[in-house]
């Protein structure tokens, strides 16, 4: 057994702490967390400090999203992100973990192309920033790129329902998969599943479809406005954290207000200063 099999006791749910844990989460423990019937926590990462926080927090996958684009430049798509601006956030978060399952996204208009365009991209992720795994939204249509970049030895997760980088085609942010619709969902799921695809991310579906979903595939699904069935779930992490100040998503829960607690500091420093009471003695250097 090598020695990233198992290690200390994992400081997780309550159900799994008794359970030995993997020093470094890779692609088959999210199977086995499946097929044990366990669920684990997935949150997006952009640079090393966060990633460090998540990583020492037990967060078993960190996702570096197209999402940078929104949360980290300020653009109001995820279309504009280019791979080599990509890439540095990656590279910062690869540099930030030692135990969490690192996955990028590949950029909308790096992989669509072509298949061997989708390798190019997913082994200069590999290569140039070290992650373990690359996320493409799909669908029935790119299984031939989603089934090229398993079969150069890069693990894939699928995104399914509300794709971002198609807002435009899906008329907005919508909830996919209703009704008649619901179908070619796990039609889309079950050929990714076929081509390779260890997990399959599923966004703004209903509830039921994605119980239907789990039930339907072999590989773990990890859901994101997709009710509670999916085995693991994820959310942007200055949204959960209340870092973003703007509308959020029915699917966000808030577990601090960490933009609140910031701006306090901020001000409180400000204040000091204009006071001049920051820096005081303690923060100075003395000649002798």
């Amino acid at each position: 057994m090598s020695n990233d099999e198992h290690s200390a006791p994992y400081n997780g749910p309550e159900k799994a702490a008794a359970a030995e844990t993997p020093k470094r989460i890779r692609t088959h423990h999210l199977q086995r967390f499946k097929n044990d019937g366990q669920k684990f926590s997935m949150l997006t990462a952009y640079d090393a400090m966060m990633a460090n926080v998540f990583d020492e927090a037990g967060i078993e996958v960190l996702l570096v999203g197209d999402s940078a684009a929104n949360v980290m430049q300020g653009s109001s798509s995820t279309l504009s992100i280019t791979v080599n601006e990509l890439l540095v956030y990656a590279k910062s978060v690869v540099n930030g973990v030692s135990r969490s399952l690192v996955v990028a996204d590949l950029p909308f208009g790096s992989y669509q192309v072509s298949p061997e365009q989708a390798v190019g991209t997913a082994v200069r992720f590999m290569k140039e920033a070290g992650v373990h795994a690359v996320k493409m939204e799909a669908h029935a249509a790119t299984v031939p790129h989603v089934k090229a970049v398993v079969e150069a030895g890069i693990p894939v997760m699928a995104h399914i329902g509300f794709t971002p980088q198609s807002e435009h085609q899906l008329g907005g942010f919508r909830v996919q998969g209703r009704g008649e619709h619901a179908k070619k969902v796990i039609d889309d799921a079950l050929a990714l599943e076929s081509a390779g695809a260890f997990c399959v991310l599923v966004e703004m579906i209903p509830a039921e479809l994605t119980a239907d979903l789990e039930a339907a595939l072999q590989v773990p699904t990890i859901g994101i406005g997709a009710g509670d069935a999916a085995t693991g779930q994820v959310l942007v992490w200055q949204d959960m954290l209340g870092l973003n100040n703007g509308r959020l998503p029915r699917f966000v829960k808030q577990y601090a207000d960490l933009r609140g607690t910031i701006t306090d500091a901020v001000q409180s420093f400000r204040r000091d200063v204009i006071d001049g009471k920051f820096p005081g003695q303690e923060h100075s250097f003395r000649a002798e």
